[in-house]
């Protein structure tokens, strides 16, 4: 396998595969995962789910947007671009979810992050198709987490119990088709800022990943039924550097409509992310406590907010 290539990880076998887990995770920072137990009706029902709110007329979607102090809801075209450092807006909308916590759990007195979601009105079946997809990529991640346990050489279940109640969240998205040769993008190049990103593949296409050597972006091309799996700025951190956090993009020009509903796996608040081995070579990045670095990421979306701690620097790309 090349640093270039996207590699096929089969996980219906899981202890079989964590040596390939590993690989991908350290050569890349992308996988195609198969075996993953997920029914294509469950995604299909998902997807078909997102495809009807979103052609919801837009007067409709604005009564459920999200806001500075709950941030769930309806995220308008162009909305979260200004602090991208992309001079034309991107070109999606969204919509924001996250792990459910019911007004009265205690974690909601704990941390402002917690509550419950904001479902919208308009569109009764996103709520069920949406649980039951959560449902299947909690037991997928877990699966995952557990290999980078071991990869890790620390104790499954101690590692496990970081991701209990946690701030998890889904972003799902809609882009409109680009011109072939216009400016901008769908999203612009970043890196995701979570410990795992589990995607299920728009067969628009439209994904792309930098190469590691800078030189190229790479199409992500699944096999039929392959969800599309990259680790954040989190994993990279607990590994010190071994496992890679890579750019990727967005670019839409295929003439159609794309969909996308993105599971960012993410620990719980009080979680403080070091590295777990050695760092490698080179590599340098603050210690980060999971509450205070999602506050401040959710925080700086807005466009007239600033960053206040310079060592909050998940998902940005070097110069």
């Amino acid at each position: 396998m090349t640093k270039t290539h996207i590699p096929v990880v089969d996980i219906s076998d899981a202890p079989a595969a964590v040596g390939a887990i590993e690989s991908a995770c350290h050569d890349i920072g992308f996988m195609y995962l198969t075996g993953h137990g997920i029914a294509t009706s469950t995604v299909d029902r998902m997807r078909a789910a997102v495809i009807a709110y979103f052609a919801l007329p837009v007067d409709i979607k604005i009564g459920d947007r999200i806001l500075r102090d709950n941030y769930r809801g309806y995220i308008p075209a162009g909305f979260f671009s200004a602090n991208s450092g992309a001079v034309l807006a991107d070109l999606y909308e969204g919509y924001k979810l996250h792990y459910e916590a019911p007004a009265r759990d205690a974690i909601c007195a704990d941390c402002d992050l917690y509550g419950p979601n904001r479902w919208p009105k308009g569109s009764p079946e996103l709520k069920s198709a949406v649980l039951d997809y959560w449902r299947e990529c909690d037991r997928v991640a877990n699966v995952l987490l557990a290999s980078v346990a071991d990869i890790l050489g620390i104790e499954r279940e101690s590692f496990l119990r970081l991701f209990e109640k946690p701030l998890t969240n889904m972003t799902l998205l809609h882009y409109p088709p680009q011109a072939p040769d216009a400016r901008g993008f769908g999203i612009h190049p970043h890196k995701d800022t979570d410990v795992l990103t589990i995607l299920a593949p728009d067969p628009v296409g439209g994904l792309f990943v930098r190469s590691r050597d800078q030189q190229e972006w790479i199409e992500a091309a699944p096999p039929r039924d392959a969800l599309i799996v990259n680790i954040g700025d989190l994993l990279e951190l607990w590994s010190g550097g071994y496992f890679v956090s890579t750019p990727h993009k967005v670019v839409n020009n295929r003439g159609a409509e794309r969909y996308s509903f993105p599971y960012f796996v993410v620990p719980r608040y009080d979680t403080v992310v070091t590295p777990l081995r050695a760092p490698q070579s080179g590599f340098h990045r603050s210690i980060v406590h999971v509450g205070d670095v999602s506050r401040e990421v959710w925080r700086t979306n807005w466009p007239d907010a600033t960053p206040v701690d310079s060592n909050f620097d998940l998902g940005t790309l070097a110069d």
